[in-house]
């Protein structure tokens, strides 16, 4: 496996050049960082470059690094998951949104047309914009949900919970109502039992 690794390593660092940056082997698969300035270029030569053949695109997620211990650096970044079906290899990327304030990459729907729900996702549950993209619009969410979920500074409870009003015969929002509550169960215990119920005899049961 390493072999292999190496031989992308070396495929990739000819192909990208100084593109191709940080190179780091973690559980047998190799992650590469590119420069959002670089995306949609680098993509393209993952792609086209026959040293590489990296046709599709399995998956890309979002990612907020915010109170990450240890780590400097933008807060937001995504994650393109390839795959090389000609040489059999796969390929993480990372890319670091510029802008903590206003995560924007472009898209990549041009080079593998894959990216355009999981681009959607991205967006919705982490506020990413990709430039380009033909329709970013919501898809796990609610049209009229606010914020971005899996930020890591978004209430758990939410900020509006959504109900159906059976006067007004139409959906409403409405400021979260839900009272925080204590879900770990009480455990109450016996007055014996301590230092004060050591070397207490149990009591015997009665024979039936």
């Amino acid at each position: 496996m390493q072999g292999s690794l190496d031989v992308l390593q070396s495929a990739l660092a000819s192909a990208l050049g100084a593109r191709s940056r940080r190179p780091v082997v973690d559980r047998g698969q190799l992650t590469i960082e590119i420069a959002a300035a670089d995306l949609v270029a680098a993509a393209t030569v993952l792609r086209d470059h026959e040293s590489l053949a990296f046709s599709t695109m399995v998956d890309l997620a979002g990612i907020d690094y915010q109170g990450l211990a240890g780590r400097d650096g933008a807060r937001y970044a995504a994650v393109y998951n390839l795959l090389s079906i000609v040489h059999n290899w796969r390929l993480r990327v990372r890319v670091a949104c510029p802008d903590d304030e206003f995560p924007a990459l472009d898209s990549v729907i041009g080079v593998w047309p894959a990216a355009n729900w999981y681009e959607r996702e991205a967006f919705d549950l982490y506020g990413i914009v990709f430039r380009g993209h033909p329709d970013l619009r919501r898809i796990l969410t609610d049209y009229g949900f606010m914020g971005h979920p899996f930020r890591k500074d978004f209430p758990i409870m939410g900020y509006v919970e959504m109900r159906y009003d059976p006067e007004q015969k139409r959906v409403v929002y409405q400021p979260v109502t839900i009272e925080p509550r204590e879900i770990v169960p009480r455990v109450t215990r016996e007055d014996a039992y301590g230092e004060s119920g050591r070397g207490r005899e149990a009591p015997a049961r009665e024979k039936p």
